[in-house]
Parts: structure tokens; sequence; C-alpha cells
């Protein structure tokens, strides 16, 4: 699998299990999780988009 395409499926798969973890936070009333879920979420958008950009450039 090339680079680029690589990194969109992992960013999916984190948005994925960051939006799972802010759910769970919510439902336990755990806002360490929440939080920890919302950044995991953001981490997977920018590692996605990272993989948007290569996929352009040919890497």
């Amino acid at each position: 699998m090339k680079s680029g395409t690589q990194d969109q499926v992992e960013g999916t798969f984190h948005k994925l299990k960051g939006k799972l973890k802010e759910i769970a936070g919510k439902i336990s009333t755990n806002s360490g999780l929440e939080t920890e879920g919302k950044d995991e979420k953001i981490g997977g958008k920018v590692q996605e988009k990272i993989g948007q950009v290569k996929k352009v450039l040919g890497k």
C-alpha cells in the first residue's frame, strides 16, 4: 500500500477510535477519556489530510 493511502486509512481509523472514546467518556462522565478521544480524532483528521497531500504529490 502506498504511503498516502496508508496514512488515509490510519487517519480514518484514528478518527473512528477517537469518536468512540469521546462517546464512552460522555456516557461514563469520564472527562479524561472524552478529551483523549477528541485529541485522537483531531490527530486522525491531520493524518488523513497528510495522506491526501502525499497522494496528490505522488509520494
